[in-house]
């Protein structure tokens, strides 16, 4: 045979035989086989061998045993420090307030609510300019409050507010009340009714406390009896009052005041025809030293035997913190601070509430936080809602 003769038929055995193939699956099935089981790297031989037309090929061998990375079930410890700080990165797990950024998609005229879980008044943090007043229904839909536009509230001197306060509704989520300049304004969420009721003097403060309500100016608090129109004056200060207990019978009110080592509890209680008021200084014992509280700001909310308010606080020796505080309101200990720190709005982190067994707080302002005492878990409700807040008590 010729040498060319040779070369071709050489040439035509190479080309129905393909060994790169064999080698690509091959390597293949090894990097299948290492992404499976999370092993090594898996060793793969091919062999080939061209004699006389004839190709041998190996498999590619078995994967080494793999070893399964061992990774830790264990779940953080509780924090339950009398002491305790939000993380630094929060996460969002949901709520139904979460819907309090929707966009407005109902009139309350039109379709009112069976219960209220919130109202918003939106303010723009560069100019200040609010908006309508929203009002978030139990079936997730946002309200606009089109039966009637509250004034801003201002006090003796001029200064102006927006009308929505953190006391504005009720604790069944029924009914909404506005302070004015000389008139209370209560709306009946759930029929879009209003009614308007006379009362002397630049009002700034609502508060329901049960089917009662309070209403103040800037140094005399009142009560309001809705059916008749007439009031009584209350010797505690609007700034002051405690939004108590929606389960409790609120026979009783307290209020919280006073500043650094002249802070109190203030206990106010009907007995026959007379009203007693007791004063009891705050119990700091129970804080480790170098942590005080130094003044409460905002309202603070009672939940069975737990008042929540914001503060200005101590912790570490460091002074002027923004946190919150957690007290018996039977002995007034103090038992919990949280403490979000300097570098925030001053007054930024409002209490508005409880949620259960979880503290509800204003952040920044821009958004909602959700805070439990009994374990020092912080996440986040709700990111970038500017202005204000009045939550339903849960």
């Amino acid at each position: 045979m010729r040498e060319e003769d040779l070369g071709r038929l050489l040439t035509l055995a190479a080309d129905e035989i393909r060994p790169e193939r064999p080698a690509t699956e091959g390597w293949e099935r090894a990097r299948r086989v290492r992404r499976h089981r999370r092993a090594g790297a898996a060793a793969a031989v091919v062999v080939v061998l061209l004699t006389g037309g004839t190709v041998l090929t190996l498999r590619p061998a078995d994967p080494t045993a793999p070893t399964t990375p061992t990774t830790s079930t264990a779940t953080p410890a509780p924090n339950t420090s009398p002491v305790q700080r939000p993380p630094e990165q929060l996460s969002y797990p949901g709520s139904p307030l979460g819907r309090l950024g929707d966009p407005v998609s109902a009139s309350l005229s039109g379709r009112p609510v069976r219960q209220a879980l919130a109202l918003y008044q939106p303010v723009d943090p560069e100019t200040g300019a609010e908006g309508r007043i929203r009002v978030l229904g139990d079936d997730g839909l946002v309200r606009d409050l089109d039966v009637v536009t509250p004034a801003r509230t201002r006090d003796v001197s001029g200064n102006e507010a927006v009308a929505l306060k953190v006391g504005s509704l009720s604790p069944d989520g029924r009914l909404a009340a506005f302070a004015q300049t000389d008139e209370v304004i209560v709306v009946d969420l759930t029929t879009a009714q209003v009614r308007r009721y006379a009362l002397k003097g630049y009002l700034e403060h609502v508060l329901w406390a049960g089917d009662r309500l309070f209403v103040g100016d800037n140094d005399t608090t009142y009560e309001l009896d809705r059916r008749t129109g007439a009031t009584q004056t209350v010797p505690l200060s609007p700034w002051e009052l405690v939004v108590p207990d929606r389960a409790d019978r609120a026979d009783g009110l307290l209020a919280l005041g006073g500043l650094r080592d002249a802070l109190t509890l203030s206990r106010l209680t009907s007995v026959a025809d007379q009203t007693l008021r007791d004063d009891q200084p705050l119990d700091l014992r129970a804080l480790p030293t170098g942590n005080r509280v130094n003044e409460f700001y905002g309202r603070g909310w009672q939940r069975g035997n737990e008042i929540a308010q914001a503060a200005w606080i101590t912790t570490g020796g460091m002074d002027g913190l923004e946190g919150v505080a957690v007290l018996d309101a039977g002995t007034g200990a103090v038992t919990r601070l949280l403490d979000l720190g300097r570098d925030r709005w001053k007054g930024c982190c409002e209490v508005l509430g409880w949620d259960g067994d979880t503290v509800l707080l204003r952040h920044d302002p821009g958004g909602l936080l959700r805070w439990r005492p009994t374990t020092g878990e912080v996440t986040g409700v709700v990111r970038d809602l500017y202005g204000e807040l009045s939550l339903a008590p849960r």
